[in-house]
Order: C-alpha cells, then sequence, then structure tokens
C-alpha cells in the first residue's frame, strides 16, 4: 500500500509515529511524509485521488494538519482517523457539546473567548478547570478555585481562540488514560496533570466493564478508530474529561506493530492478503486490558 502520513515538527522525532512509519516500511509498504508548518507542499501534486490508499493525521490541535487532511478527504481519499471526526474531538467545545447530547458523562461545560468572562458563574461552579477549546498534550490547562484567579500571567490573550471552562470533579489526582488500538482497549493509570505532585507511576491496568462501556461508546459517538479517552473517577463514577485522535498509546503491548496494522486495515488492507506473518504470530484473542 502507499500512504501519505502528516507529521509536524512537533512531533519529528516522536515514536508515535516515526517508529509506525519504520514498521510499515518494513512491511513493504511506500510511505510519504508531508510536514505542514515545516515544508513547501505543492497541494495540485500532493492531495490528488489515487496518489495513495490513505492519509494518517499527527499533529497539534491548531496546526495546519487537519486542513490538508480534510483536503484530502475532499478529494475522496481515505483518512485516519476520519478527518470529521478528528475535528469533532480537536474543537473541545464542540466536543462537550456532542458528548453531552449522546448521554455521555462529561462535566458541564462553559465557553468564552476570555477567562475573566466565567466569573459570572456561580460561586457552586467553582473550582473550575479552564483550557484552550484547541488545545492539546495538557497545554495551558489551569485549575481555578475562585473568580479572583481567573486571569493569571501569561494568560491567553483575548481574540487568540475560545476558551472552556468545566467544574473540576474531585478525585484522587489519579487519571485513566485509555487506548483503543483496532477495536482493543488498553488502560494506564497515570498522574494528573492538575495533580503535578501526586506520586504516581505510570503503568497498565486492568479495565473495569463500566469504563470499557463508555470507552467504546466514544468510538461510536465520535466515530473514531484509533483514540484514547482521559476518565477521572469523581464521588459519582467515571467521567470523561478528554479526547484525542491518535494519542502516544504508552503502556499498550507492541504499541508499533498494532497501530500500524491498524492504519493498514484502515486503509482497506485484506486481513488474509496483507497482515505481515509477524502480526500473524503474535495475534492473540482480543481482550486488550479488559479486567
Amino acid at each position: 500500500m502507499r500512504l501519505c502520513f502528516l507529521v509536524e515538527e512537533q512531533y519529528r522525532y516522536d515514536g508515535m509515529p516515526v517508529d509506525v512509519i519504520r514498521q510499515l516500511t518494513a512491511w513493504g509498504h511506500r510511505v510519504d511524509v508531508l510536514r505542514p508548518g515545516g515544508q513547501l507542499m505543492r497541494l495540485s501534486e500532493a492531495v490528488r485521488a489515487g496518489q495513495h490508499d490513505a492519509w494518517v493525521l499527527k499533529t497539534v490541535s491548531g496546526g495546519p494538519g487537519l486542513t490538508l487532511l480534510e483536503g484530502a478527504a475532499a478529494v475522496g481519499l481515505t483518512t485516519v482517523n476520519d478527518a470529521r471526526s478528528i475535528r469533532g474531538v480537536r474543537d473541545k467545545a464542540l466536543a462537550a457539546v456532542i458528548a453531552e447530547s449522546r448521554g455521555l458523562p462529561v462535566p458541564r461545560t462553559y465557553a468564552a473567548i476570555r477567562a475573566e468572562e466565567f466569573a459570572a458563574l456561580p460561586a457552586s461552579a467553582f473550582p473550575l478547570v479552564v483550557k484552550p477549546a484547541d488545545g492539546s498534550s495538557g497545554r495551558a490547562v489551569r485549575l481555578v478555585p475562585d473568580p479572583e484567579r481567573l486571569t493569571a500571567p501569561g494568560e491567553r490573550p483575548a481574540g487568540d481562540g475560545m476558551l472552556i471552562a468545566q467544574p473540576y470533579i474531585p478525585n484522587s489526582g489519579v487519571d485513566l488514560k485509555v487506548y483503543c488500538v483496532d477495536g482493543e482497549l488498553y488502560a494506564t493509570e497515570r498522574r494528573s496533570p492538575l495533580h503535578p505532585d501526586q506520586p504516581v507511576r505510570e503503568r497498565q491496568v486492568p479495565l473495569s466493564a463500566e469504563v470499557a462501556g463508555i470507552a467504546a461508546e466514544i468510538g461510536a459517538v465520535y466515530g473514531l478508530d484509533l483514540y484514547g479517552v482521559d476518565i477521572v473517577f469523581g464521588p459519582d463514577g467515571p467521567v470523561v474529561v478528554d479526547v484525542n485522535d491518535f494519542p502516544s498509546f504508552r503502556q499498550v503491548p507492541d504499541a508499533v506493530a498494532k497501530v500500524a496494522w491498524a492504519v493498514l486495515r484502515l486503509a482497506g488492507a485484506d486481513r488474509a492478503a496483507e497482515t505481515p506473518p509477524t502480526m500473524l504470530a503474535a495475534q492473540a484473542p482480543r481482550i486488550g486490558g479488559r479486567a
């Protein structure tokens, strides 16, 4: 197969997707790499029907890569994940609306251009978690204990995109990251970015049936195939606080081979004809990280 990976500069040397690209190449597939923001691109040549079997995106939120992926979809090319699905989670305000409308366990969400506008919320809404609607990798996420501290040094200036705010869910300071790879779910326990002093060792943990059901529903609601879900455990049970397309897949066993095969499958590879022998030997019953 011939694939095109859109990799922005931030991920140029990152194991995910660099190692996936190497694995696909080792299996005999051709992989072209475009670097949005880091090179001149001749769009009329690059984004052309029949040029590639699929386009794959690994990029930061708000970067130019998603626009290019949507261009590939517009001319009929397969994209991994679906370009519209990626847009649905990259915009956190949109993602919150979709989640609430489908009954997913998510915090109530507020949106504003300037952080001080959240001061209009009742005192019972605080503390608030405030973050950019186009943020990723924990960038600029703040825990705001009261209205007086809504503005802070280094805060995003007005007109620099929408902010969202959600009431803080009291929890132990430990997040659960659930990854989905080719229909399999894996869970990693890790320190919450809002609790940087919490002594937590990142490790793979079993999934309860309840959390597995929520994670699977996320894929169905947003139309994602490769994704991650951030979950915290509050007083009323698990709550979804973020959804990411094409995450790091840390702690997923054999993540590189699994993600590489998932890309091939989503690109249209026939399992019997295309699955490399090394993957066939490694495949086991599809239990993933479920308890």
